[in-house]
């Protein structure tokens, strides 16, 4: 990676700022609040260590987030109106003051370690359990502390936690470091980090350890290699992350190779080729901010998260403590390699250290954003080096959909 110089044409842009209102976050979750340290916290209703998802059910609630550091979920049962509110229920601990990997015992049906990814999956919800290497489903919405899971993927049972069962391949009924989770018009899509790819089930699964029905990222079903085992391409992918449908198109965010995969709508068949990608200028280019220090408005470090809202995409640039904004154009071959058209979390689209020149938090920066879903009105954003989740209002979405989860 080169060092090099702002470019002055780039650094004299005014960029806009994403349709989010300009004073910042209207509710921030976390003990953390504006002006204080970052520090590492110890469990409670209130605080959170490295939330790295959030999940808004409806415009009023609930909102489930996976405090993933505290191997948890917490769940509000209404949208939270002030700051560091506590939570009504959770998830994975015995308590809202115990934390460990799986409760610091064995895997089980309201056990966690390390979740990530969460999203409303028909009438319930869906956590990538990352680090033991499944995905768990409630069928209905959980109302209360605990609630056992009533589905698993990726293992056959509830009480296995095995990457890819403890094979040295993937299969169609396995998973490794997943950690992104998406359901869509009855379709559930998993990033299955570890393995480098997506996998999709057709349906929504009923029974444990169901085999997925396409893979991208691989050519098949049991490969796990980097980029497929070869070179970047417009298939592969080295560290999936997050899911979207953006209008009708697919989208992924692929952290690895420092870019955001976007297909020209479902993929209906194994290893399809996106059509388009953001952050590099072509398929087989992957460096960190396009080679170079500085971040520019097309380039992305390590992008975690990514949420549609309408006419707007909004990725969460990691690396960059940024959130950036793609409009949507005619036709979405026009978006390869395109800049972004706003952002929020740095002043310009040079700037990339931690809530601004490495600063205390304040309501409108970040500090490695990993997460962002939007519901109606309301963006609700992983600020994961901050501690914290906000609830960042939209000024202007009237076509953003009711529930992007």
């Amino acid at each position: 990676m080169t060092l090099t110089p702002i470019d002055e044409t780039e650094a004299a842009k005014v960029p806009q700022l994403l349709p989010l209102f300009p004073q910042g976050a209207e509710v921030i979750l976390g003990k953390t609040l504006e002006g204080q340290l970052v520090m590492p916290v110890a469990p409670s209703s209130r605080e959170m260590f490295g939330p790295r998802g959030a999940c808004l059910i409806s415009e009023n609630g609930p909102l489930w987030v996976s405090d993933t550091g505290h191997h948890r979920l917490l769940g509000w049962q209404n949208l939270p109106t002030q700051d560091s509110q506590p939570a009504d229920w959770v998830i994975g601990q015995p308590d809202f003051n115990h934390e460990g990997q799986n409760a610091k015992g064995n895997p089980g049906r309201a056990t966690l370690s390390v979740p990530t990814g969460i999203c409303a999956c028909g009438e319930g919800l869906a956590v990538a359990d990352a680090w033991n290497h499944r995905v768990l489903i409630w069928k209905k919405l959980p109302e209360d502390n605990n609630v056992p899971a009533d589905l698993v993927l990726g293992q056959s049972h509830f009480t296995e936690n095995e990457p890819n069962r403890g094979t040295q391949k993937a299969a169609a009924n396995t998973l490794n470091w997943c950690y992104g989770v998406f359901y869509h018009q009855g379709k559930l899509f998993v990033a299955d980090t570890g393995n480098r790819r997506v996998l999709i089930w057709h349906q929504l699964p009923e029974e444990n350890g169901q085999p997925a029905d396409l893979v991208l990222g691989q050519p098949d079903m049991i490969s796990r290699d980097e980029n497929g085992g070869g070179t970047p391409s417009a298939s592969s992918m080295r560290w999936c992350h997050d899911i979207t449908v953006w209008g009708e198109n697919l989208v992924v965010t692929d952290a690895g190779n420092n870019r955001v995969m976007i297909w020209q709508g479902i993929p209906t068949e194994n290893n399809a080729s996106c059509a388009v990608v953001l952050g590099q200028k072509t398929f087989d280019s992957v460096e960190i901010n396009q080679g170079v220090y500085f971040p520019s408005a097309k380039s992305l470090s390590m992008p975690y998260g990514v949420a549609a809202a309408g006419e707007w995409l909004f990725v969460a640039d990691t690396a960059n403590s940024r959130v950036l904004g793609w409009r949507k154009p005619q036709s979405i071959l026009s978006l390869q390699g395109a800049e972004s058209h706003a952002l929020v979390g740095q002043i310009g689209f040079q700037s990339k250290s931690e809530n601004r020149d490495f600063g205390l938090p304040k309501r409108d920066s970040l500090n490695w954003s990993y997460g962002i879903k939007v519901c109606g009105n309301t963006a609700v954003i992983a600020d994961s080096g901050n501690n914290r989740i906000l609830l960042w209002k939209i000024t202007n979405n009237s076509e953003s959909h009711s529930r992007n989860t």
